[in-house]
């Protein structure tokens, strides 16, 4: 009885664990970066850390932004790199490094 238990638990955690994953899976919106980083992409100001959580979360959705010309304006991958780099998050393959802005 007590291993029934323990395996409907274990059905169920798996289960709900999986659901919570595919609830949690991101769904690419520029506009969730928009109040939390919109000082970093207009004013080059340094990012808050709630800005920097949002592109955690939205990092596999950076690609996509940079592709499409109504952002480009704003996203530049250079800016992009810059600000994940100083948020400590890892630079997806499609956005090229770049050397840091010049001292003055």
């Amino acid at each position: 009885m007590k291993k029934g238990i323990v395996s409907c638990v274990a059905i169920f955690l798996v289960l709900f664990l999986g659901e919570l994953l595919v609830t949690e899976a991101q769904t690419c919106n520029v506009n969730e970066l928009i109040t939390p980083c919109i000082g970093t992409f207009l004013f080059s100001s340094p990012p808050t850390s709630a800005c920097c959580r949002k592109l955690s979360v939205q990092q596999p959705c950076l690609c996509e932004y940079i592709k499409n010309p109504d952002y480009a304006q704003y996203l530049s991958p250079c800016l992009i790199s810059r600000v994940l780099t100083t948020c400590t998050i890892p630079i997806p393959k499609c956005i090229e490094k770049c050397p840091p802005p010049p001292m003055i």
